[in-house]
Parts: structure tokens; C-alpha cells; sequence
């Protein structure tokens, strides 16, 4: 989810669910310990419960980033044991960090001792040819030891060679069986099931076996699928918010953003999925997409595609 759920897109896909748990797309450490810690850490208070997702491998380095996480308000800090590009494994982070059990238990340890935030983990089934179950049970093993209670599992194994990143989210298969089973025998931690997940029906099924479930490309394609969260999985009651309660929650962020010389593309590339499966979704794609870039544009972008679509929706005798 890289490049994927910034600041602004989080403000956006909280306006629909307030009780599920956003992440930070993953920041390398060492932008945190030697970059801009206020740009890359900054958040609206209204986007909590917010983890904080970091890449790296130093102890050292990671503790600093789980103090500053904690300083700055975040909910919990998660290490990615998990992304497989090329780039992330040159920086020795990500997915390779597997062949690397005790390695990951120290970081894990030292991020621990840094911080009263919950240390959470993110990996793979596996990778290469270490992949069989007992290869996964003992990097869980290990890294619980440290001090960590909760791993999400990306069901499917990473190809750290031969594959790109895109490629490594479709082709490996995925097996579910297989994070069940980690469940079963460790029945202490938290287990998070992740990967493949499009529907709440799919993510209530796995919830039967696991602890939680983590939904990320389909949520960001088709935000919307998150507005059952709440009443669905956390009891609340009330309906939840329609799309059009959506955009104008969302018009004074928009306008805040452009009055601080922003521009509101960098918002409205996030909100291109929100009347997916409705009339008049593509006429807000498109309207979106051809003037948000435009010299001067501002909110009215929004507010002039969210006409478009009510128009079309009310030719059609239905509501946002």
C-alpha cells in the first residue's frame, strides 16, 4: 500500500468507518531517525486507532521509531516483515527479513522496551524455498519470544526473486489453511489474517478462524465496502454514512487543503472508487480525474462531481 494510504486518504476512508484500525503505508526507519520525523509521522487526531507501519531492520533505529510513534499518538506500532520489492530488500527490510527470525526478535524487543505501544508484525507464509509450515511456526515462535502478540499473515508466500511486487499479489496461491493452523497453535497471540480479502462476507468467514482480518487493495479501490464495519463487526447502531454524507464531510478537509496551498489532487486521487457499482460512478471517475490537476483547482472539483453523480442517481429514482 505504498504511495496508498497517506494523511489524506485515511481522513477520507475514516469518514466511512470510525471503529476500524488504519495503517500508515510503510516507512523506511531511517526516514524517521534521519529524514523529516513531523512530515512522515504527521496525522489528524480524527484518524485513530492508527498504527504506525515502518520498515528496517537495526534495533536501534526501530526503537527510535517506535518512541516517536508513541510521542506523536499512534495506536501501535507494526514492523513489515512482509513487502518483497526489490528496493526494500536492498535496504535489508520487508519480506527477507524472514530468513532472519532472530534478527526480527531483537528489533522487536528493542522497539518493546522503547514504548508502551503494542509491537505488532506483519509477514508472509513464507519465502523461496523456505516455506514449509514448520519454517512459519518457528519465525512466529521467535519473534513472540520477544515481546510480540500479534502477527498478520499475508496469506501467500513472497518470491524474493523472479517476481515483481504486483506479481507476488496474485501468483503465489493463497492458503488459508495454513494461517488457520498458526491460529490453532497459537492460541495466545493475535492472529490477522490478510490477503486476497474483497467482501465483509469473506472477512466474517475468516473471522471464525482467526482474531481480525486486514483488507487493503480492495478497500482502497472500493472504499465503500468499509461503511458495514462498524455496525457489522464493532455493534454499532444507526445506519452508516451514505456516499453524499461522505463528500461533505470531506469538502472542509478539501478546503483546508487548498487554503494551506495544497493541491486537491493529491486528496481526489484517493476518492476515485467511492460510487463504485453506482450510476454516475464513472462521470465522478472522470470529472475527478480530468480537472483535479488542472492550475486553480479546488474543492469545487468535488462538489461539482458529486452533482453529476446525484443528478444521474436521481434520473434513476436512487440515492448516494
Amino acid at each position: 500500500m505504498m504511495d496508498r494510504t497517506d494523511r489524506h486518504d485515511r481522513f477520507f476512508l475514516r469518514l466511512i468507518s470510525r471503529r476500524a484500525l488504519l495503517y500508515t503505508e510503510m516507512i523506511p526507519a531511517g526516514a524517521i531517525v534521519h529524514g523529516e520525523r513531523a512530515r512522515f509521522l504527521a496525522f489528524d487526531p480524527v484518524e485513530r486507532p492508527l498504527a504506525l507501519q515502518v520498515g528496517g531492520a537495526d534495533p536501534d533505529d526501530l526503537a527510535v521509531c517506535a518512541r516517536a510513534a508513541a510521542d506523536t499518538g499512534y495506536d501501535e506500532i507494526n514492523l513489515n516483515v512482509g513487502c518483497p520489492s526489490d528496493r526494500v530488500q536492498n535496504a535489508r527490510f520487508g519480506a527477507c527479513l524472514m530468513a532472519e527470525p532472530d534478527l526480527v526478535a531483537r528489533a522487536v524487543a528493542a522497539m518493546a522496551a522503547a514504548s508502551d505501544l503494542p509491537v505488532t508484525v506483519k509477514t508472509r507464509i513464507g519465502i523461496d524455498e523456505r516455506d514449509s509450515y514448520e519454517d512459519l511456526a518457528g519465525f512466529v515462535e521467535t519473534v513472540a519470544a520477544s515481546g510480540c502478540r500479534s502477527f498478520t499473515i499475508h496469506a501467500r508466500k513472497a518470491w524474493l526473486k523472479g517476481l515483481s511486487p504486483k506479481e507476488n499479489r496474485e501468483v503465489p496461491p493463497l492458503d488459508y489453511d495454513r494461517v488457520y493452523r498458526l491460529k490453532q497453535d497459537f492460541p495466545g497471540l493475535e492472529i490477522v489474517l490478510n490477503g486476497g480479502v474483497v467482501s465483509l462476507e469473506e472477512a466474517e468467514a475468516h473471522l471464525a478462524r482467526v482474531d481480525g482480518v486486514m483488507i487493503g487493495r480492495a478497500a482502497y479501490h472500493d472504499p465503500y465496502i468499509l461503511a458495514e464495519v462498524d455496525r457489522r463487526f464493532f455493534g454499532e447502531e444507526g445506519p452508516p454514512p451514505g456516499r453524499e454524507e461522505v463528500v461533505r464531510g470531506l469538502l472542509p478537509y478539501a478546503r483546508d487543503l487548498t487554503a494551506r496551498g495544497l493541491p486537491i489532487k493529491i486528496l481526489t486521487r484517493h476518492i476515485l472508487g467511492l460510487f463504485n457499482g453506482l450510476p454516475g460512478a464513472r462521470l465522478w471517475r472522470r470529472h475527478l480525474s480530468e480537472r483535479a490537476h488542472l492550475p486553480g483547482a479546488g474543492p469545487e472539483v468535488i462538489e461539482d462531481a458529486l452533482k453529476l453523480v446525484l443528478e444521474r442517481l436521481r434520473a434513476r429514482g436512487e440515492a448516494a
